[in-house]
């Protein structure tokens, strides 16, 4: 079966310089090591010990990073030049995953989320893609609210990060 999936992007520009722009995402999400962070969760003992030990992974928007790519330095190889500058960060927080995928376990493919930040000739640019619409072909209201609260967290992240 082949489900079509229209995604949403929410895209904003700033003037703000990528490095302070860059500063401001990663100060807003947590940071754990992530190779000690999937041991503690596989080792808890209860739900309550697995939430506590994710919370403490979270930054003050409820996020966590999961991965960063600097794909600038990619496209940049060969190049000489010093752009562009690009990175994708993968952000999420598992708690919010389970809420999903407990209903629409694709939703395990979209979970953590991507946020892309580069550097173009008009200014900096974030996007993401909307989670509420990979969900919505599910038609699934409880994944459907918990996606559109989970898109508010991200793109209130995305909006500060800009300034």
């Amino acid at each position: 079966m082949i489900k079509k999936i229209e995604v949403e992007r929410f895209t904003l520009s700033c003037s703000k310089p990528f490095d302070e722009v860059v500063a401001a995402l990663n100060s807003a999400v947590g940071h754990p090591d992530m190779s000690e962070f999937w041991k503690s969760t596989h080792q808890a003992q209860s739900d309550a010990e697995l939430q506590n030990t994710i919370e403490k992974g979270l930054g003050p928007t409820g996020l966590m990073l999961f991965a960063e790519f600097d794909h600038g330095a990619i496209v940049r190889k060969g190049t000489g030049r010093a752009t562009p500058r690009m990175i994708r960060f993968v952000i999420g927080n598992p708690l919010i995953m389970r809420q999903m995928a407990q209903q629409i376990p694709d939703a395990g493919s979209y979970a953590p989320v991507t946020v892309l930040v580069d550097e173009r000739a008009d200014g900096v640019h974030l996007s993401y893609d909307r989670m509420v619409s990979f969900l919505a072909p599910y038609g699934n209201s409880e994944a459907l609210k918990v996606a559109r609260d989970l898109d508010k967290k991200v793109e209130a992240l995305l909006s500060s990060a800009a300034g």
